[in-house]
């Protein structure tokens, strides 16, 4: 499908981005799935035939771009739009944003570039696509931004299997009316010849958005390309730690086999085996040849060798030392220090200690958000004015307490407060994750409350005369509660009632 919509582009007088990153997207999401055919596929000679084995992989990959994506963006990420939030909100669950914007950015740190794109559709529902890499067609691009794009995707019409072209583009020339907005060319285009059909009659073939910017936004690893310098496009978190990756599945395969090669073994001799062949007349070893545990000795050795157990012993040990050490290495190289993975862990490290031992984990996800923080906030600006034709001013606020202690921060900025080097309202929206507006708000409040003190307000109102008893009888003694007590039931004996 790559190459066909890239050469529809050419033959349209499209620029498309070089091929050099387009060919190791596929290896990347080879080991994105955790089954690269060139490397997990290997043959192993058990002494009479070769045989076909497949290698044990960790799928550490796939729980690299997991764990970079949960911890940019979870549940826990603030976005804030004043007024225009409720709306908002409505529009990022009808496209369920929670769970495919963390599942896109997955497949962003694993094929290298990622893209959210907006537009209504035919129901006038404002609409986010979720697009991964393969799916990714740069036409123009300026200093490593994109500005123009293709986007293709495979749908089904009439039982035919068809490309749906998207392309996001300036206007040019023949757009008189306003050629510095963007338009919208919806394409479509057979998926075996490659020709251009008719799109369906709710689509209409080309739309101007009425926005001077584009109704997508592209997301990458905030890492260079090394693979090729002057490409729009990003590449995999893991795109430099292959040789990693193939060593941690190297070890684990072993380790493995460890236990499984750890039964026992006999070494079966030939001639036992031919006579067992001519006495049933069959031509094959009587034991199953992919069966590993046993081994046919081959012909020159001693005829009178019987069969003989091995039991050999389990390394253990010294592969969990292996493995440790080669997913330290792999998480290094994948930009979260070391000691991130456990592979016979001990115990939890807390939030400060990740700031003070995995530095490189905290300056990396720092850096990792600025692309994400942007994208989104250019996503919801293009959402607010599909929605209803105007911008807003949004602020986006990732969730640092993964590797960052909130009791610390607070602690922090109350020191610097009662030193006089922070503002309350800075030490406010750093740890509310709030805009200005919203602390300042909140500082009102707090003056609000403060006003209020326990002399402007009368507690005991209604309750004084009856407290004032109280505390009266409290007072007393025990030997003035007898006399009081002894008093009353004289006055009842002696009283005016009492008298004839």
């Amino acid at each position: 499908m790559s190459n066909k919509i890239q050469q529809y582009l050419r033959d349209h007088k499209y620029n498309t981005a070089p091929d050099e990153t387009y060919s190791h997207i596929d290896e990347w999401l080879e080991w994105y799935q955790g089954d690269v055919e060139k490397f997990h596929r290997y043959k192993v000679y058990n002494g009479v035939v070769t045989t076909e084995n497949k290698r044990y992989s960790m799928g550490m990959a796939k729980k690299l771009c997991e764990d970079w994506a949960n911890l940019i963006l979870n549940e826990k990420v603030s976005i804030k739009a004043g007024d225009y939030e409720k709306r908002l909100n409505e529009i990022l669950e009808a496209n369920n944003f929670r769970v495919r914007g963390n599942q896109l950015l997955e497949m962003m740190f694993a094929l290298g570039t990622g893209a959210f794109v907006e537009y209504r559709d035919a129901s006038d529902n404002v609409i986010i696509d979720y697009i991964r890499a393969d799916m990714i067609y740069p036409l123009s691009w300026d200093n490593g931004d994109i500005t123009e794009c293709a986007f293709g995707t495979t749908r089904v019409i009439d039982g035919k299997e068809n490309i749906y072209l998207q392309i996001h583009r300036l206007g040019r020339e023949e757009d008189v009316e306003n050629p510095e907005l963007y338009y919208i060319e919806n394409r479509y285009i057979e998926a075996d010849s490659g020709k251009e059909i008719e799109p369906p009659e709710e689509i209409e073939p080309l739309v101007q958005t009425g926005y001077e910017k584009p109704l997508f936004q592209i997301i990458t690893p905030n890492i260079c390309n090394n693979i090729d310098l002057d490409s729009p496009l990003g590449i995999s978190i893991y795109a430099n730690c292959i040789s990693q990756l193939k060593g941690c599945d190297l070890i684990y395969d072993s380790y493995v086999n460890e236990f499984i090669l750890g039964r026992k073994r006999i070494l079966v001799p030939i001639s036992a085996a031919k006579m067992q062949m001519q006495k049933e007349g069959i031509t094959a070893p009587v034991f199953d040849a992919s069966d590993s545990v046993y081994y046919q000795m081959p012909g020159d050795r001693q005829e009178d060798l019987k069969l003989t157990e091995v039991d050999m012993a389990i390394r253990a040990q010294e592969h969990e030392l292996g493995m440790q050490r080669s997913l330290d290495i792999l998480s290094l190289k994948a930009g979260m220090g070391t000691g991130r993975f456990q592979f016979n862990s001990t115990g939890v490290k807390t939030a400060t200690e990740v700031i003070s031992d995995k530095s490189d984990l905290y300056q990396n996800l720092q850096r990792n958000e600025i692309p994400v923080k942007s994208a989104l906030i250019s996503m919801i600006k293009a959402v607010a004015f599909l929605d209803f034709g105007k911008e807003i001013d949004p602020t986006v606020d990732f969730d640092d307490s993964i590797i960052e202690d909130s009791n610390t921060t607070i602690d922090r900025n109350i020191k610097l407060i009662q030193a006089g080097l922070r503002s309350k309202l800075t030490a406010i929206m750093e740890i509310d994750k709030c805009s200005e507006m919203d602390a300042k708000k909140e500082l009102e409040r707090i003056a609000e409350d403060s006003q209020i003190t326990g002399q402007d307000v009368d507690w005991t109102k209604g309750d004084q005369d009856e407290s004032e008893q109280e505390k009266g009888d409290a007072g007393e003694s025990e030997k003035e509660k007898e006399e009081k007590t002894d008093d009353s039931q004289g006055r009842e004996k002696t009283g005016p009632a009492n008298k004839k």
